[in-house]
């Protein structure tokens, strides 16, 4: 079964969902890992990219993502302030450049951005925009469609933002936006020129049914660049006690959605830190070519160099 998926998809033909589902439920799991590993090496780009984010407003957020440390419903140890000055962001960018990462994205915390929140935003872009050091991303909640256009006037290139879990999870996790406020998002930053980014963050409970699910979503998004991030439970948080997912499931997730997203930059972020590099070295080998470098909001990251030389070392 597995040799006769990964020819569909190496032919150019997508997995039907039940199709992935027996995959991640019977197949054994070294040949998937096999099977997505030359998957990898012949449809996916191959260069390693790498985007470094600054988190350029921390807490107060209105929403009850139960994930989430910046969340107002939840009471945990974090730095909190407004939005960040063009020093600050000027600071990161030039962080950014000088090592060698090729995107940068301002993220903020919150629902939405105000009027007045936006117009200082787009001035960050636009003074941003005027160094022509790396291309600008921005994670900035959910956006009208004139607020991303506005946004792309000013030098933004891609808009950011995870379905962070399928439709039929999400909705045990947040109660206060859903997948479809994110979907509709997505599509008008597409719409006025956007390149889109979006991905979510295994290991909150769901099924891997569920993450499968996820990775069909985004794939009927047709998103290039799909960030996996791994729960790495904070104090506080509702999901504070959920037990760790194992190595062997990150690693068959990464797999699977390999095979469902054959072409698109799988990209570690938050949680990875905490992984063993025999896990990272096979993540890479298996699927992952890019990854988010900097604060990663409230979770620490890798080194940029670390990130780099394991997708060197694989591909020599």
């Amino acid at each position: 079964m597995v040799d006769s998926l990964k020819k569909k998809v190496l032919s150019g033909v997508s997995l039907e969902m039940e199709e992935a589902f027996e995959l991640g439920e019977t197949a054994d799991f070294r040949s998937v890992c096999d099977a997505a590993a030359e998957i990898t090496e012949r449809m996916a780009p191959r260069g390693y990219d790498l985007c470094s984010i600054i988190n350029a407003r921390s807490g107060r957020c209105s929403e009850d993502c139960k994930w989430c440390a910046q969340s107002v419903r939840h009471h945990c140890d974090i730095a909190v302030y407004p939005l960040v000055d063009e020093e600050s962001a000027l600071e990161g960018l030039n962080l950014s450049y000088k090592r060698g990462v090729a995107k940068y994205s301002l993220v903020t915390s919150g629902k939405r951005l105000s009027d007045a929140d936006l117009e200082k935003v787009c001035r960050l872009y636009a003074r941003l925009s005027e160094e022509n050091k790396c291309s600008l991303c921005g994670s900035l909640g959910l956006l009208s469609k004139e607020q991303l256009l506005a946004l792309k006037q000013a030098g933004m290139k891609r808009f950011h933002c995870n379905l962070e879990a399928s439709p039929t999870f999400f909705c045990n996790l947040c109660t206060t936006h859903t997948t479809e406020d994110k979907m509709r998002s997505l599509l008008w930053a597409r719409e006025v020129g956007l390149e889109i980014c979006s991905g979510g963050i295994i290991g909150m409970g769901e099924s891997r049914r569920q993450r499968i699910e996820l990775a069909f979503a985004l794939r009927a998004l047709e998103v290039p660049s799909i960030p996996i991030n791994i729960l790495d439970p904070i104090k506080g948080t509702e999901l504070e006690h959920v037990p760790l997912i194992s190595d062997e499931e990150i690693l068959l997730t990464v797999a699977l959605f390999r095979f469902v997203n054959p072409t698109a930059y799988l990209r570690f972020a938050g949680g990875k830190a905490r992984l063993p590099e025999r896990t990272l070295v096979e993540a890479v080998r298996i699927g992952v070519n890019a990854a988010i470098v900097g604060d990663l909001l409230t979770t620490s990251g890798t080194q940029v160099e670390a990130d780099r030389s394991r997708f060197v070392r694989q591909n020599r």
